[in-house]
């Protein structure tokens, strides 16, 4: 039975980086049927947040990561972690170490200054026939994992293939601090092992510690999981991804105006790909998705891309789910839904050209909200020779059929009519009735915005100018 895990640390937000390996994980589960938990990593009391830990649970929510069991928080663990720490102390796996900071910091001092890789030299490791000295009474220990001294850790990486690591780089971790708490590997190891987790998919920055997690299970005598480590996300410039890239808070996307499963489906691609497919659904990329596929080099973060798959969703889009989705911004921008048309037919004519609800709604509330034109305005686009037309206009406007087809045959009809060219017209038409020189295409904006609404704002312009 397959089982993944997704382990964020409560120490900031849910950001793009945490997202993709969630996502690997979610995906890897739901492929085979398995099961994907969510476990809070949050024994760094000092830089863990309850903020954090619900920006993590409002993102994974947000995005629709749904987890089978979860979420699992560290701290609520601590009897069975100094449980397990007692059987290794009992079984000789682990011991207690007396050196102190100071100590420590003098041992790697001389180290560095002999050009060695500075490491624990194992002063009170205990070895057949080696007389320790008796503990000081003024240190509290730590506790050391007995790290094997001889052969190597290799395991074969579902991403990077065969990783080898020789015991002798490794020294012996600390897996309990002076005061009795448990380290961040040690956690990790104890919680993999009684959780059954059955593949380990996370970010390459943990390559280096899965030689000693390797070497905890087994002398937990526990079943290993398979490791696969995804490679980091870079900016453009090939920098690690940062703030400045776009590394935020993935509920900073929701604000931006970006869609769910148009964030998911660009994370997918970063770093995975099937055939040339840009676009997919979240159910054929569980169907598609295998880890022998991810990349073994950086993934480039590349806002431009998202923004266009954002803008491909947008399109696809059900109406009435995009004016709920417009409806907050909108309602932000002082915007009264209730004075206007129905915001699914706004949300029909403007999706094709933006790229973000918040693009949808700055589009939109030209419809919801009337800022009249300024008389300078008015005067660069409406000239003398155009309020003749633009009063026959209104007079035909006021008795038509009120649809997008015989409004536009209408306009044209009094363009030609009028031996001018059709923005002389239609453009003072567009600033008088919306107060904007810019809208969607100027026959459907009027259908809209309604016949009386129309009339109401051509006429009032039209007198107020004559005069």
């Amino acid at each position: 039975m397959i089982r993944t895990r997704f382990a964020p640390s409560p120490t900031g937000y849910l950001h793009i980086g945490g997202a993709r390996t969630a996502l690997f994980s979610w995906a890897y589960a739901r492929k085979h049927g398995g099961t994907f938990i969510l476990r809070i990593e949050d024994t760094d009391l000092a830089r863990s947040t309850p903020e954090s830990v619900e920006a993590i649970l409002q993102g994974m929510d947000w995005l629709g990561m749904d987890y089978d069991e979860g979420p699992f928080y560290q701290m609520q663990r601590m009897p069975r972690y100094k449980e397990v720490l007692a059987q290794m102390l009992a079984s000789g796996h682990a011991y207690y170490c007396y050196a102190s900071k100071d100590e420590v910091e003098a041992m790697r001092e001389q180290q560095r200054a002999a050009g060695l890789k500075p490491r624990y030299d194992g002063r009170w490791r205990p070895e057949a026939g080696k007389i320790l000295p008796p503990p000081p009474t003024d240190i509290q220990p730590v506790v050391r994992f007995k790290n094997p001294l001889d052969g190597s850790v290799a395991w074969n990486d579902l991403v990077k293939g065969v990783i080898e690591i020789s015991n002798s780089e490794l020294d012996d971790l600390v897996i309990a601090r002076p005061d009795g708490t448990p380290t961040y590997n040690f956690c990790v190891v104890v919680d993999d092992w009684d959780m059954n987790i059955t593949q380990v998919i996370r970010g390459d920055d943990h390559v280096n510690n899965t030689p000693r997690q390797i070497n905890i299970l087994k002398a937990l005598g526990a079943t290993l999981p398979q490791y696969a480590h995804v490679p980091m996300i870079l900016g453009a410039d090939g920098e690690r991804l940062s703030k400045r890239h776009g590394a935020v808070s993935v509920m900073q996307y929701l604000e931006d105006g970006y869609l769910p499963e148009a964030l998911l489906n660009y994370l997918a691609r970063l770093g995975w790909a099937h055939g040339d497919a840009e676009v997919f659904t979240m159910a054929q990329f569980t169907e598609w998705f295998n880890l022998e596929s991810i990349s073994r080099s950086p993934a480039k973060f590349n806002g431009e891309k998202l923004l266009w798959i954002n803008q491909q969703y947008l399109k696809a889009a059900d109406n009435a789910r995009l004016g709920a989705l417009a409806l907050p911004f909108l309602e932000r921008d002082g915007c009264d839904i209730q004075s206007g048309p129905a915001l699914t037919d706004v949300m029909q004519l403007l999706k094709e050209r933006a790229s973000t609800l918040v693009e949808l709604a700055d589009a939109a509330a030209l419809f919801y909200r009337y800022r009249p034109p300024s008389p300078e305005l008015i005067a660069e686009h409406l000239s003398a020779e155009a309020i003749q037309p633009l009063t026959a206009l209104a007079d035909q406007l006021a008795v038509i059929a009120w649809q997008r087809e015989t409004i536009q045959t209408t306009l044209k009809a009094v363009v030609a009519e009028s031996g001018l060219k059709m923005p002389k017209i239609a453009m003072p038409l567009r600033v008088l009735v919306t107060g904007q020189t810019q809208t969607p295409s100027i026959d459907a904006t009027l259908m809209l915005i309604g016949r009386d609404v129309v009339l109401n704002r051509l006429r009032n312009g039209l007198a107020h100018f004559s005069h």
